[in-house]
């Protein structure tokens, strides 16, 4: 079962100044993958990212990952979609946080020319699915990217970035090795994210414990991310949000009086994955720019006789 709730927000910010090009390539980095223990300086580590590619690469490993892939394959799919909604092709794009590379898969050799898979799990990128576009795998983690400034046409991410514990810095990297009017698209899960576990749990540990400590890690809002896309650098922003709702036929896995207090009348249990998507563009002066303000001949109020000003304007010529 599928349910699906789309709302756009918009941003526009000031164009700035364009970057000139240099060559294509790799910084000169050992790696791209940060050493254990290594962070951001000015960030919250909220996740341990040794942990989690110990985690991606065991998920990679086993003997069917497709079984539990439905929900990366869903949204590879929709960042597919929106790639083909652009109307250019692309001769050079990253693939950030590819996992077994969710979205190559459903993209042709006509709109991506080059694939570069970056992931930093090595089980992961020796486990790729089938795509008809010329691929590279890098092994290289989100916050620390080996790549040079003005690299590649396209950048897309599917529900990595979750995991990073400096967004503000990914964003940045994403948007320094993006070409000028290159263009970046990401999704990322939102706050209503498996809101029916969460309350489960809130309920049941209130109920016996007094009070309740949280299970999920913490959602970036809706609004924070076009403030982070355009203190990023980039301009012309669209964010819209699905909702995607999985029933599972059963909760083996957990407890059974969570079950009882959220289960549909056929018995499964509900899941929402509420997914952010953002496109962001790098800032070239061809690019169309937002009227001055206070230049509109039309005023809002006026829109509902939008015809009949049109009518007149024909008869006046």
């Amino acid at each position: 079962m599928l349910r699906l709730t789309r709302v756009w927000l918009l941003w526009r910010r000031p164009p700035a100044a364009g970057v000139p090009a240099k060559n294509l390539g790799l910084r000169k980095v050992a790696s791209g993958v940060s050493p254990p223990g290594s962070a951001s300086p000015r960030a919250l580590n909220i996740f341990d990212r040794d942990l989690k590619r110990k985690q991606k690469n065991w998920a990679a490993r086993q003997p069917e990952p497709r079984k539990f892939d439905y929900l990366k394959e869903e949204v590879g799919s929709r960042i597919a979609d929106r790639v083909y909604d652009i109307a250019r092709d692309f001769p050079l794009a990253l693939d950030l946080g590819c996992g077994r590379g969710y979205i190559a898969q459903h993209l042709n050799k006509e709109t991506v020319g080059k694939f570069f898979q970056a992931d930093i799990a090595e089980n992961a990128l020796k486990n790729t699915l089938e795509t008809e576009i010329p691929t590279v795998s890098v092994l290289a983690d989100e916050e620390f990217l080996p790549f040079r400034e003005n690299t590649f046409d396209l950048v897309v991410s599917s529900l990595s970035l979750h995991w990073v514990n400096d967004l503000p810095r990914a964003l940045e990297q994403i948007h320094y090795v993006l070409k000028p009017d290159g263009v970046f698209l990401g999704a990322m899960f939102g706050g209503d994210t498996l809101y029916e576990l969460r309350c489960s749990l809130q309920l049941a540990e209130t109920e016996r414990e007094g009070g309740f400590s949280p299970h999920v890690s913490p959602f970036t809002a809706v609004n924070d991310l076009g403030h982070l896309l355009g203190r990023a650098g980039f301009n012309t922003l669209t964010v819209d949000t699905d909702e995607i709702q999985v029933n599972y036929p059963g909760m083996f896995e957990l407890m059974e009086d969570l079950q009882e207090m959220y289960r549909n009348e056929d018995g499964s249990v509900p899941a929402t994955y509420q997914i952010y998507y953002m496109i962001g563009w790098k800032y070239h002066d061809s690019q169309a720019r937002p009227a001055e303000r206070g230049s509109a001949t039309v005023s809002f109020g006026e829109l509902g006789k939008i015809n009949s000003l049109m009518s007149q304007e024909k008869k006046s010529q």
